[in-house]
């Protein structure tokens, strides 16, 4: 049986997510009609002689003039900004402005599409909105749900989509369902939604306790980080040591390289102490000026995984 064409990128529009970047991706040929304030005006978007485009939504107060995107290519213009430019788990909804003056207009059936609301009021028109997450053939996590084949439809609903019923659809395969994602590190809870009947991942025994007496399995997805000491060849051994092993002194056995040594580990996101043990003696990394005091007297390096 083939895997139905369900398509993973393009479900989302507007955005992508890479590193601790938010890129707004604003593609001409993604849209069909334009709209003047009040939608007292519609045009077709085959008429426009675009001159710039921006980006308009809750976290600039909907702005048409301050986050002007470059133009990439014929049909794409871009705009990077700092995820820590965002607050509220990415609830944000936006959209983009066309000649500071136009409002491009999504279709309904885009998968972060959301009804636009103004002063408690249903407005005829959608608005796009941010997760951070978003189905990815080469995301980082792929979730998998054995069986049912008989389903007509399973989705993939969780804390980082704002437990939406709609937009993760999973794919059906010969012997499962799945649907690859790319996230951030960090941990969420989640469910699969069968033919409308909500169930924990019968696979998974991390699980919380939730608001209506059932429970929610829990992922934490995490993200490879390097730690690499140069120098020190002349050193017997080097241990790599920190808050993501309890400080262990003999767990995270460095490899020694023709410069130096190196460590490779899969880490939880959020800030991270740690120190090197160079024969027996406790150093702070001499690379890295980030450093913090722990609380107890002591100052160590500090790795933030995002």
């Amino acid at each position: 049986m083939s895997i139905p064409t369900f398509g993973q990128i393009e479900t989302i529009k507007g955005y992508r997510i890479e590193g601790d970047e938010l890129i707004f991706t604003f593609d001409k040929r993604d849209y069909k009609i334009a709209t003047a304030d009040q939608y007292s005006e519609v045009f077709d978007f085959d008429d426009l002689a675009i001159k710039n485009v921006v980006v308009a939504g809750e976290f600039n107060n909907w702005s048409k003039k301050k986050w002007r995107m470059t133009k990439v290519d014929d049909h794409r213009y871009e705009l990077k900004k700092k995820l820590s430019d965002f607050t509220d788990e990415f609830s944000w909804e936006f959209k983009f402005v066309i000649n500071n003056a136009l409002w491009a207009e999504p279709s309904k059936n885009y998968g972060n599409a959301v009804r636009a609301f103004k002063d408690g009021h249903a407005l005829p028109a959608y608005n796009l909105k941010i997760y951070s997450a978003y189905p990815d053939l080469s995301g980082n996590i792929t979730f998998t749900l054995n069986g049912y084949q008989e389903a007509k439809e399973v989705v993939l609903s969780g804390s980082f989509n704002k437990w939406n019923e709609q937009i993760f659809k999973m794919n059906k395969t010969e012997d499962c369902w799945s649907l690859t994602l790319r996230i951030r590190p960090g941990e969420y809870q989640y469910k699969f939604i069968i033919d409308g009947k909500w169930i924990e991942d019968p696979v998974n025994p991390n699980k919380v306790l939730n608001e209506f007496n059932g429970y929610n399995s829990v992922v934490d997805v995490r993200a490879q980080a390097s730690f690499i000491l140069d120098g020190y060849l002349d050193a017997q051994k080097v241990i790599l040591s920190g808050s993501f092993n309890d400080w262990s002194e003999s767990d995270y056995l460095m490899t020694k390289t023709s410069k130096g040594w190196v460590y490779k580990t899969m880490l939880p996101g959020g800030k991270h102490h740690y120190k090197y043990i160079v024969d027996d003696t406790w150093i702070l990394d001499p690379h890295n000026p980030v450093k913090e005091y722990d609380g107890k007297g002591n100052i160590n390096s500090v790795c933030m995984v995002k």
